[in-house]
């Protein structure tokens, strides 16, 4: 039987302070927040996929998230934008592997619960951050 699984739908991440969440995500990150059915939770859209925010019902549950990867076109301009919203950048954009038609690129900062957070861009080759 072929299940047919399609893209992922929705990420939920457990954080210790839902409003410090949505100062980064909705504020800091720009995402756009879709609805907040309670107190302790909220959701964003990233372009399509949900990212469903809810207080932790144990600290234990913070430290158990994924990195999360934005994808952007502009790598160098997209982290100094987010170091002037205040963002500390925690690894500057550096090129993670060369492919034959493009340069991956990355760089992270982390939200207030300290959870990595990727951006990253598919240069072209040849691109250096300016």
């Amino acid at each position: 039987m072929d299940l047919n699984l399609g893209r992922i739908g929705q990420i939920a991440m457990s954080v210790s302070d839902v409003e410090a969440a949505i100062d980064f995500y909705g504020t800091k990150l720009g995402l756009r927040q879709v609805m907040r059915p309670h107190e302790s939770m909220v959701f964003f859209d990233c372009a399509g996929l949900s990212l469903f925010i809810e207080k932790a019902r144990s600290p234990e549950d913070i430290a158990k998230c994924s990195v999360l990867y934005f994808n952007c076109v502009d790598l160098a301009l997209t982290m100094k934008e987010l170091a002037a919203r205040g963002l500390e950048i925690f690894s500057p954009p550096h090129r993670i592997t060369e492919q034959p038609t493009y340069d991956l690129w990355m760089a992270f900062v982390k939200d207030p619960d300290g959870h990595l957070i990727g951006v990253q861009s598919q240069a072209p080759k040849g691109w250096t951050p300016s």
